[in-house]
């Protein structure tokens, strides 16, 4: 098998794992606020609730972590591509610690900057009239960040003259200007209950950002100490 076969199946061994416990962390710390904003959505519901097509214990245990570990193996493979064709091309950085700063990268442009426009919002929170336009618009902000991500490292790359700490502080202000630009050309959406609890919501969207903070780390982790011995076989580009 070829190294790129090889680090390819390390990357979504790597991912599975990571999803695994990234599942687990949200059984134990998540699912409690969506259990209680269920709870506050059948207190609240004008109508009667329809018919369950999957029940809630399903969805918490068998549905999450088949969803996480399918989510997860597909990110781990997709790592590991990108750790293979930065691997050499970046200085002097071991395999771990590359794995590590992409994961870390990929936290925060693919995450965590689109949190900031569309945090994570727990049952009772969006009108069923708008979900398509809130899925439409969440997935246009993933984008605009991983475009500008894009543009903020191409960006850097062509200056001339200027050290690694003034490229990356350009790249750093570029990302962030296009960032900004796309987050201001897409609606806002506003559409939590007044009655909701803040403290429910605000747990809610603390848990489910931790949980993506596992997976990462645990992958990048776990995929850097798999990959290390196999890339320090090949001969150095």
């Amino acid at each position: 098998m070829s190294m790129t076969g090889l680090l390819l199946w390390r990357g979504m061994l790597a991912g599975l794992v990571g999803a695994f416990l990234a599942a687990t962390f949200a059984l134990l710390v998540a699912e409690p606020h969506v259990d209680a904003a269920i709870a506050f959505e059948a207190r609240h519901a004008a109508h009667a609730a329809g018919e369950e097509w999957v029940s809630r214990a399903t969805q918490r245990t068998w549905g999450l972590y088949t969803a996480m570990m399918l989510y997860g193996t597909a990110l781990g493979g997709l790592l590991a591509i990108v750790v293979a064709a930065c691997h050499g091309r970046v200085g002097q950085i071991t395999p771990r610690a590359l794995a590590l700063a992409l994961a870390a990268g990929a936290l925060l442009v693919v995450v965590l900057v689109p949190a900031l426009k569309y945090p994570p919002t727990p049952p009772a929170v969006g009108l069923h009239e708008t979900v398509r336009m809130r899925t439409a618009a969440f997935l246009a902000m993933t984008a605009g960040s991983l475009l500008a991500a894009i543009a903020a490292a191409w960006s850097a790359r062509r200056l001339p003259g200027l050290g690694r700490l003034d490229r990356w502080l350009v790249g750093a202000l570029v990302y962030a200007t296009a960032a900004t630009l796309v987050a201001a050309v897409l609606p806002l959406v506003d559409e939590v209950p007044a009655d909701f609890p803040a403290s429910l919501l605000w747990h809610y969207r603390v848990a489910a950002l931790a949980s993506q903070c596992v997976f990462w780390l645990a992958t990048a982790a776990l995929f850097g100490r798999l990959a290390e011995p196999l890339l320090a076989r090949g001969a150095p580009r």
